[in-house]
């Protein structure tokens, strides 16, 4: 089955309170709840589309109400400073004494709903007041035994600089890191900036940056083991996957190590791993890492083609830099929590404008698709939430109230009740577009074949994109109109596309659109042009009988 995973911040998504203050506390503003992701809101997730739920910031991080807010990003902090890996975000919680098991509940129903569940595991960095509680009493905690006064030792589990106080061009309000710890994004400065992750520090795998990159993985880091446990105590939990946040900051030798010991135990977990550097995709793919973010590829160019006027027929390139064996594993995308939404004033300004790209992206290929809370409602991301300005994104940082969402929750109703008639229409097709994308057969298992090369005159290669996919007695034709007019389009099938994908030629024949349900009579033949007329950004997905 092709996964389609739809992303939700509980904080956000189960929060009814429409106070929206900025900058306000979770009282102000309000958190959403475990317990109010209840069975009628995952029932709506699935007939949606999806096949399963990222849950992100599930684990519990920093925030400032429990934790010094000069290290702290916003009230509701960041869901990747973690500050004890083997427990929950208390905010999470209607009860907080029973948060794990609200969790666990959670997991149960999600199931329930035909719908796996995924989690991140955040490998690379943690928050900088650390600090395990709920710890299993055999493990060690991370950074117990280490000895600060060596810059790097495998025997450590976080960096150091000797000598050297933390500090911050703000008041520290009392916090004191002596000696400094390393930032989580490599900033090794004991006087990090408000642009990096200052509230979080760096991992130690046993590899010596400052050294040259050497890796001194013999006798193995104390960190390896300690990594290991917590990916087998929350699969323990029985979740399908792990979203691994910043995979490609920590040495692929540990992966494939602890992939392959938790695979062993749960062999059908899934690992999603966050990389944007190309040259390294194989590597952390021969690790054990099912599938990983087309983010510096596809995602990118398909933002370039519907907001920047780049040539369509440009797509191909970005398919074909994986190949055979790659294509499969590569995670496509047009939103999630670090990116900016569609509909901003950043990206194109309306949820319908990306329609084609959506299109390609869920029918191209085998490959999985995610989805992000709010996308499918054209979510503007432009509110001044507090530590998150105005920037097209929505916050990870705040307590907030996300109009969009809150339209179709319906404080916990989940009907849509409130949603406008252009919400409505964008939700539909993305309904359409999913359940096309999980169900049919040539989608989830058949060959591409990209025709777009071999389009003549009536077909604007920098507007329109069009390909085939094929399994058995089954064709389909994907026309896609990036331009803001109704086009008139002549579509060619070359030879090459019938004998590669072993097809048969119809004199006549009748083609389906699956995204509306229209019919219309055409001529199935090499070479010969078959007519589509294609509004501003939409396509179509023709089922050849």
């Amino acid at each position: 089955m092709k996964p389609i995973i739809y992303q939700i911040i509980p904080r956000l998504f189960a929060n009814f309170n429409e106070t929206r203050k900025h900058n306000g506390t979770k009282t102000e503003n309000g958190c959403g709840k475990l317990v109010d992701i209840n069975e009628r809101a995952l029932r709506s997730i699935a007939d949606l589309g999806a096949t399963h739920i990222w849950y992100t910031g599930i684990i519990r991080h920093a925030t400032a109400e429990h934790n010094n807010p000069a290290i702290t990003k916003g009230q509701a902090g960041s869901p990747y400073a973690i500050t004890d890996y083997y427990d929950v975000n208390p905010d999470l919680a209607k009860n907080e004494s029973k948060r794990m098991g609200e969790w666990e509940a959670l997991i149960e129903r999600t199931h329930k709903a035909g719908l796996g569940v995924v989690m991140d595991f955040i490998p690379n960095h943690v928050a900088r007041e650390y600090k395990s509680v709920c710890k299993p009493a055999n493990i060690q905690d991370l950074g117990e035994g280490d000895h600060p006064e060596w810059a790097f030792s495998p025997l450590n589990n976080f960096y150091y600089l000797p000598g050297e106080h933390f500090s911050m061009d703000k008041d520290l309000q009392g916090y004191d890191e002596y000696p400094a710890k390393v930032t989580g994004n490599d900033c090794w400065n004991s006087h990090p900036s408000a642009n990096d992750w200052y509230e979080t520090i760096k991992l130690n795998y046993g590899v010596y940056y400052r050294g040259g990159g050497e890796k001194q993985f013999d006798p193995r880091p104390g960190t390896w083991d300690k990594m290991l446990d917590i990916l087998l105590f929350w699969a323990g939990k029985g979740i399908d996957g792990f979203r691994v946040d910043m995979a490609e900051m920590v040495p692929v030798e540990f992966f494939a190590w602890a992939i392959a010991k938790v695979k062993k135990k749960y062999p059908k977990l899934l690992f999603i791993g966050e990389c944007y550097e190309p040259a390294r995709y194989d590597a952390y793919l021969n690790a054990g890492f099912d599938y990983l973010y087309d983010k510096v590829g596809m995602y990118d160019y398909l933002r370039g083609v519907t907001s920047k006027s780049w040539p369509a027929e440009g797509i191909t390139a970005q398919w074909m830099q994986h190949g055979e064996q790659r294509i499969d594993h590569m995670l496509y995308f047009l939103e999630n929590h670090d990116e900016q939404r569609i509909a901003s004033g950043f990206f194109c300004g309306n949820g319908l404008c990306a329609e084609p790209a959506m299109i390609v992206a869920a029918t191209l290929n085998r490959c999985p698709l995610m989805i992000y809370m709010g996308q499918e409602l054209g979510e503007r991301g432009m509110d001044m939430e507090g530590f998150s300005g105005m920037d097209g994104r929505t916050t990870i940082f705040d307590y907030w109230g996300i109009k969009s969402l809150q339209a179709w929750t319906n404080k916990g109703k989940y009907d849509g009740a409130h949603l406008s008639s252009e919400q409505q229409e964008l939700r539909d097709f993305y309904q359409r577009l999913l359940n096309l994308a999980r169900s049919n057969r040539a989608i989830q298992k058949g060959k591409m074949y990209d025709i777009t090369y071999a389009q003549g005159e009536g077909f604007n290669k920098h507007e329109q994109y069009a390909f085939l996919r094929h399994i058995g007695t089954e064709t389909l034709l994907v026309v896609v109109n990036f331009h803001d007019r109704e086009q008139h389009i002549k579509v060619r099938i070359p030879n090459d596309a019938f004998v590669y994908l072993n097809m048969d030629e119809k004199q006549k024949a009748s083609a389906t659109d699956l995204l509306s349900g229209k019919k219309e009579a055409i001529r199935f033949v090499a070479n010969e042009p078959i007519d589509v007329t294609l509004s501003a950004w939409k396509g179509v997905v023709l089922k050849i009988r």
